[in-house]
């Protein structure tokens, strides 16, 4: 039975929000961990994505094809980025990742505390990325429409690009000689960051999804802000900031020879092109 969508917004709410607690709690020192590690919060923040991917596509009054294709694509996306940051930074006790590290030995005593807000923020985060998905889940025209197939499209090409940048950097850190080393494998001699370029891309094809609903261009919100994210806050700053501390020269190397988002050819070898 479909819910009105002040319900559905307000259940898709209080579902992340209790996952996120759980997931904080989770991630504190205790019988099985004698270290935190707030990577859970990585996880917890793609996992949620397709927890309201899922409630809405359940719940929205959309026809069951158009409902479908948002559980698929929105799901598949969610999980699979879901499990890869939980092998990658939570799995076998790793490390914790530098950036919380780093918060952590601010923040002091206080971090438990602060980290509780760090994972309720990811949370009302994704309710607000999730805009796409409850503007699709609320497109009741019966007929799936181009802007929704060009969408699908772009979401096969953008999923396939994020994965093959993540088994390219996977394999590359699982050998221990490039240990200081700089990832120029693959897509990554293209773009100093082709993951967070191709998972942005997924946003952009939800956006081109939700273009055909009532109130659609609202959904270019998600996309608008993860761009923000990733290229002005907490993505690729940050990334980069660690990046140099750990790889020095060699590093900013890279950054003057290699895109820093969008794929393009490294500006040595149209150096010696020209």
């Amino acid at each position: 039975m479909p819910l009105s969508m002040p319900w559905l917004v307000g259940l898709g709410i209080a579902i992340v929000l209790i996952q996120m607690a759980v997931l904080w709690r989770l991630h504190l020192p205790g019988r099985r961990r004698a270290l935190p590690n707030a990577a859970w919060v990585d996880v917890g923040w793609a996992a949620g994505l397709g927890v309201l991917a899922l409630l809405y596509a359940a719940f929205g009054p959309a026809p069951g094809p158009r409902r479908l294709l948002l559980a698929v694509l929105a799901g598949a996306w969610s999980f699979r980025l879901a499990a890869h940051l939980y092998r990658d930074r939570v799995a076998g006790g790793r490390e914790e990742d530098k950036r919380y590290g780093g918060m952590r030995a601010d923040w002091r005593e206080k971090a438990p505390l602060y980290f509780l807000f760090v994972f309720l923020g990811q949370g009302v985060l994704d309710v607000v990325l999730a805009l796409p998905f409850l503007l699709i889940a609320f497109n009741t025209d019966p007929v799936l429409r181009a802007w929704e197939w060009a969408g699908a499209a772009l979401w096969l090409l953008a999923l396939l690009g994020e994965s093959l940048a993540d088994r390219q950097l996977t394999a590359f850190k699982s050998d221990p000689s490039n240990r200081a080393r700089v990832c120029k494998a693959g897509l990554w001699r293209y773009s100093r960051h082709p993951n967070y370029f191709f998972e942005w891309l997924i946003w952009v094809s939800y956006a081109l999804i939700a273009l055909a609903a009532p109130w659609g261009l609202w959904a270019w919100l998600s996309p608008a802000i993860l761009l923000f994210l990733l290229t002005r806050v907490s993505g690729i700053p940050l990334t980069e900031r660690y990046s140099l501390e750990s790889r020095g020269e060699a590093y900013r190397r890279y950054q003057r020879e290699t895109s820093a988002f969008i794929p393009w050819w490294p500006k040595k070898e149209m150096m010696k092109q020209e």
